[in-house]
Order: C-alpha cells, then sequence, then structure tokens
C-alpha cells in the first residue's frame, strides 16, 4: 500500500523543518512527500527543498483548498496522508494509517492529537481527545475530517474532487469529509492514528478565535447538514478553555518544556486564519 503525504504551506519556514524530519524517521516510509506552497513570502521553498525526498509544488490561487487540490492531484499513492506544516508525526504513523486502510470499507480516517507546544500537554490531549470521540458518535454519517492528520484514499479522491467547495470561511477539511459521505464514501475517526500538532490556532485575539471556531458549524450549516447542533457544546467548551489555553500556550518555554513567565511576556505573532485566506 503507497502512502502519499500532501504538505499545504503558506510561509512556514518555521515549522517546516521540525515537519520534514520527523517524516524522515517513519517506520514506513512514505511513497512520496508532496509540499505545495501556496505563495509564500518567507524559506519555506528553501526548507522543501533541503529535503531530498521532498517534491515542491506552487499553488499560485491563495487558499489552503487550493493547494491542497494541487498535492491531491499531483499524488500518486493508494492512500494520501494529508498534515500541516506543524504536525510532528510519530514514527509509526504511516504504519498505523495503512493499517487502518486494510479495513476496504473506510474511504478516509482521521485522527488525535499531541499538542507538542503547551505546558499542559497531557491535559490539552484529553480535552481534545473527548471531544473527537464526541463529536464522531454523534455525527455518524456526517463525521468530520480534520487536515492536520488524516488520510483519504486516492480512487475516493478523484471521484469527488470536481464536487468540491473552495470559499472564505469554510474548513475544507470538513467540508471534504461532507462530499465523500454524501457520495456514499465512509469516513471514520480512529484515536489510535495521534500526530503532533501545535497549540497555536489558539493564539489570536478573542473576536478572531470566535469567529474561527464557528467555522465548523457554518461548513455543516452551508452544506444544509442539522447535524451542525452537535458541534456547539465543543465549541461552548473551546469558549471557556481560550482564556487560560491561550496564557499557558504563550507561556510554553520549548527549551525546558515547561511554562515560563519571561516567555509568556515576550509576545508572539497570531497567524493568518486559513478560512480567510482564500482567493
Amino acid at each position: 500500500m503507497k502512502i502519499s503525504i500532501v504538505i499545504p504551506v503558506y510561509n512556514e519556514g518555521e515549522a517546516l523543518e521540525a515537519c520534514l524530519e520527523a517524516i524522515s524517521r517513519q517506520v514506513l516510509q512514505p511513497f512520496e512527500v508532496i509540499v505545495v506552497d501556496n505563495n509564500s513570502t518567507d524559506d519555506t521553498a528553501f526548507v522543501a527543498r533541503s529535503y531530498p525526498f521532498v517534491t515542491l509544488l506552487a499553488e499560485p490561487r491563495q487558499g489552503v483548498s487550493h493547494a491542497r487540490n494541487r498535492g491531491f492531484n499531483a499524488a500518486t499513492g493508494d492512500i494520501i496522508g494529508r498534515i500541516d506544516a506543524d504536525t510532528i508525526l510519530p514514527e509509526d504513523w504511516t504504519a498505523t494509517l495503512a493499517g487502518i486502510f486494510i479495513d476496504k470499507s473506510i474511504s478516509a480516517v482521521s485522527g488525535s492529537a499531541h499538542y507538542y507546544d503547551f505546558a499542559l500537554a497531557g491535559v490539552a490531549d484529553r480535552f481534545d481527545g473527548y471531544f473527537r470521540n464526541y463529536l464522531a458518535l454523534k455525527l455518524k454519517q456526517d463525521n468530520f475530517l480534520w487536515g492536520a492528520n488524516m488520510g483519504v484514499r486516492r480512487s475516493a479522491w478523484r471521484q469527488i474532487r470536481r464536487h468540491l467547495c473552495s470559499q472564505r470561511y469554510m474548513h475544507e477539511d470538513f467540508d471534504l469529509g461532507i462530499h465523500l459521505q454524501e457520495h456514499g464514501y465512509r469516513v471514520a475517526y480512529s484515536a489510535e492514528l495521534r500526530a503532533g500538532v501545535s497549540s497555536r490556532r489558539i493564539d489570536t485575539g478573542w473576536l478572531d478565535y470566535l469567529r474561527y471556531t464557528l467555522r465548523s458549524p457554518q461548513t455543516y450549516a452551508r452544506h444544509n447538514l442539522s447535524s451542525q447542533r452537535h458541534m456547539y457544546p465543543v465549541i461552548a467548551a473551546c469558549w471557556l478553555a481560550y482564556l487560560p489555553g491561550r496564557l499557558i500556550y504563550r507561556g510554553y518555554n520549548p527549551a525546558s518544556q515547561s511554562f515560563s513567565l519571561s516567555q509568556l511576556l515576550s509576545g508572539t505573532t497570531a497567524r493568518v486564519d486559513p478560512t480567510s485566506n482564500v482567493a
């Protein structure tokens, strides 16, 4: 079973090296790794080119959905693994992904998270895992996909790619899962498919965070799916966790792997909302 890994990137020079290093350590090496540069202005392309196993593509249309599509269309593996530039894969990730797709009824899957840049990572991981399991049970035939840690059969992708949406203020991974299931493909959730991810999305202003979290039910609502209602308890929990979560994230010192008051006061630069950065 050949596995392609596709990574859409926009100004990810700082994060991409750790991501690619983790891929290089996979017990089951991927068939190919495709990095799609979506008009980066930093050294993202330079970092990607420094790894001989990486195929670097360019996508001029701005937006993670366009970059993802470019990479997925170019992929030639049986399974297309999709991660973000700040995803750090454990060494058995591709092997776990291949094992999941032994079940021929599964056309796509996403997994669980380990928040590697959070001082209370164990608490965050359990919080996140509880709500992902909750959504998987409640959404059922409308199950979600999560772009930082997922895989899809290339055969299924080729069947539904013409039907996908590429709009601002939508989660492109949720949209992919919706269209797969509309066409009769099964989307699964597996906690065993675990990946290290960053907590950086929480490091933004309250109104921006509010808008970002509401993109999930809004994506479902645009497809006239009433199952969006199951997302609101999850969103409410995220809102309650926002302030302490942001402070803990900003105070994380990667050198000591613990909370640091000086780190908290040093300040960080908020990321661009990927749902708004779409042309």
